[in-house]
């Protein structure tokens, strides 16, 4: 009795330093984001200033008549919306083809669609901008959409091959023995079951793209989209609790469609669990 009383002792000693563990690690984390959010009410507009001399409100009306604020949040949702919609629909081809096809250099196929992710941004970039000095292409809005769309496909490509791996091939068969075609067997057999992969993918692609920094700097030329604009304020600011309206904005923009992608897949992987 004195041995299973020691044990569980020892469990419930462990598991409470677990806790303080993931706790500290989770106000490590979040700690910046809370200051970050604090300096948007303070009364200070040109220095950080701690504890804040006072709180207000003006800046998020402030930040509402910048035009140079919307003006970079349109451009933000704009490439992110162009370069998830390319991401959905090559991402999910390459996943199509790789998962349910077999050919020659199928491996390296896979291999190079996730390599863009793997390397350093500034890698990407510095490509990307060779490629377009190369062949003359001018900096404009589509080539931030294509530096965004080389990192926006992995994600999708990954949440879809995945799915389309745990999909059963008797379905598709039987869907093409009773004399449907391949648009008819996508569209009423394969799409159902990866749709919920292809929105958290689409979602998660929206979100990297609204907040990339270093593949746009190489890619954008003289255009700014929002994380842009908000590197130059700290630079050069204007008015700084305005940067810090923005940031919260961002944080906003995308956390949402993280959350949203995190519950899909969490539901997905709870329903093929109670399914098995």
């Amino acid at each position: 009795m004195t041995a299973f009383s020691g044990k569980r002792f020892m469990r419930s000693e462990g598991s409470l330093a677990v806790k303080i563990a993931a706790a500290a690690g989770l106000a490590f984390l979040l700690a910046p984001l809370a200051i970050i959010f604090v300096y948007a009410f303070t009364t200070e507009e040109r220095s950080f200033v701690w504890p804040p001399p006072g709180l207000t409100l003006k800046w998020f009306g402030v930040t509402w008549d910048r035009p140079d604020v919307w003006a970079a949040l349109m451009l933000s949702v704009r490439v992110a919306a162009v370069a998830t919609i390319l991401a959905l629909v090559l991402g999910t081809l390459t996943a199509m083809a790789v998962s349910r096809s077999r050919f020659f250099g199928r491996d390296a196929v896979s291999l190079l669609v996730i390599l863009p992710i793997a390397l350093p941004g500034i890698i990407t970039g510095i490509a990307l901008r060779s490629a377009f000095a190369t062949f003359d292409i001018p900096f404009s809005f589509w080539t931030i959409v294509v530096g965004h769309a080389t990192f926006c496909i992995v994600v999708v490509y990954n949440n879809a091959v995945a799915r389309l791996r745990r999909l059963s091939g008797s379905l598709v068969e039987a869907s093409m023995d009773l004399g449907a075609d391949s648009f008819q067997t996508f569209r009423h057999v394969v799409l159902p079951n990866v749709g919920t992969a292809l929105l958290a993918g689409g979602m998660l692609a929206f979100a990297l793209s609204f907040d990339e920094v270093i593949v746009t700097t190489f890619t954008a030329g003289q255009q700014q989209t929002l994380p842009l604009w908000m590197l130059e304020e700290l630079i050069r600011p204007r008015q700084r609790p305005v940067t810090n309206v923005v940031a919260m904005a961002v944080v906003a923009v995308t956390f949402v469609p993280i959350l949203l992608a995190f519950l899909l897949t969490g539901a997905d992987e709870q329903t093929a669990a109670t399914t098995k």
